[in-house]
């Protein structure tokens, strides 16, 4: 029996062009900045984004540390979404390494933050001096922010004296299901992550973008942190194929994910709205189960998928699941919940 893998988009392979290109790969020392590719691959990701420069990280976590580090001071404010990957998943690292406090606000249906609330939160006790956002929204069922979106927080964060921060881990997600470019997207950031390790298929590594200045000092607060890189070319030369070939086929993802939330909807004791799904996550609350009873229940049939809230669970379609998968996954979570009932 195969496993349908849905957890996450971090748990897909290589392509085989990734994996020629690493094999291949022309390296040098990249805390010398002698990397012809990783110079190339942070080419690349400054031009997509729309910024000046760019810095290529371990991880997405290691990127928004540094953007937090690097536009900040210990002891600012910095404001981010109640419902935020920073906020839930980062390892307190913003307050416990750069010594700032996370002020939050509560992140709407989709994701997005409200203006007003955002003005209140800068304008709260103490210096806030960065703002985050983040596209697509994990915990909000990867909805996709709209330029006019950002641009509306951003205006009132530089109005207030501060920066903002976009966690675009999924923004090139977020693109393909707008129609518009990555870039048109990051505009009203000062600075922008992405990661080349979900949706994109790569093995490891993300990226940090923003101006030359920005990045000048981000390459320092990554040595601190240990993020220096030898050889780092050798995964650099994935995330160029990335670029190059995986970000149209993320429009695959998207449909098996609608395909899979609309099957979802009609299985007793799955509640979720299909016309929700947005990009390539599909979260669902269950009704008359336990998440812990419900997945493991699922992988005793050969599906994994994760926890995503007392009664939530969420799914992720990705390169490794064809529609074919999708179509079985249903087949065998329809057959986990009429059992039950």
């Amino acid at each position: 029996m195969k496993m349908i893998d849905l957890r996450s988009d971090t748990v897909t392979h290589p392509t085989q062009a990734m994996r020629r290109a690493m094999f291949e790969a022309e390296v040098g020392d990249d805390v010398f900045m002698e990397d012809p590719t990783v110079r190339r691959l942070e080419h690349m990701a400054a031009e997509a984004t729309g910024k000046e420069a760019s810095l290529f990280v371990a991880s997405g976590t290691m990127g928004n540390l540094l953007a937090v580090l690097t536009q900040t001071q210990r002891g600012d404010r910095v404001v981010v979404g109640d419902q935020a990957h920073i906020y839930y998943y980062e390892g307190d690292g913003e307050r416990r390494l750069a010594g700032v406090e996370l002020a939050t606000v509560p992140n709407d249906d989709r994701g997005g933050l409200d203006p007003a609330l955002v003005k209140e939160a800068l304008e709260g006790q103490g210096s806030a001096t960065l703002v985050c956002l983040e596209n697509t929204h994990n915990r909000c069922g990867g909805a996709a922010l709209s330029a006019e979106e950002t641009a509306a927080v951003a205006d009132v964060a530089r109005s207030h004296g501060a920066k903002v921060h976009l966690d675009g881990a999924r923004i090139f997600n977020a693109a393909v299901a707008l129609g518009v470019p990555a870039a048109e997207l990051a505009a009203p950031a000062d600075s922008i992550s992405f990661c080349f390790s979900k949706g994109l298929s790569a093995p490891v590594g993300s990226i940090l973008n923003g101006s030359a200045d920005f990045i000048s000092r981000a390459r320092q607060m990554r040595r601190m942190v240990g993020g220096g890189m030898r050889q780092a070319g050798v995964i650099a030369a994935a995330g160029i194929v990335a670029l190059e070939t995986m970000i149209e086929r993320l429009a695959e993802d998207h449909e098996n994910a609608r395909r899979l939330a609309q099957g979802l909807a009609a299985i007793p004791g799955i509640k979720l709205d299909p016309t929700s799904v947005q990009t390539n996550i599909v979260a669902f609350d269950l009704e008359g189960w336990e998440p812990q009873d419900f997945l493991a229940a699922l992988k005793s049939v050969g599906v994994l998928a994760v926890p995503f809230g007392p009664h939530r669970i969420r799914m992720v379609a990705h390169n490794d699941v064809s529609r074919e998968d999708v179509e079985t996954a249903l087949e065998r979570v329809q057959t986990v919940c009429t059992a039950r009932v």
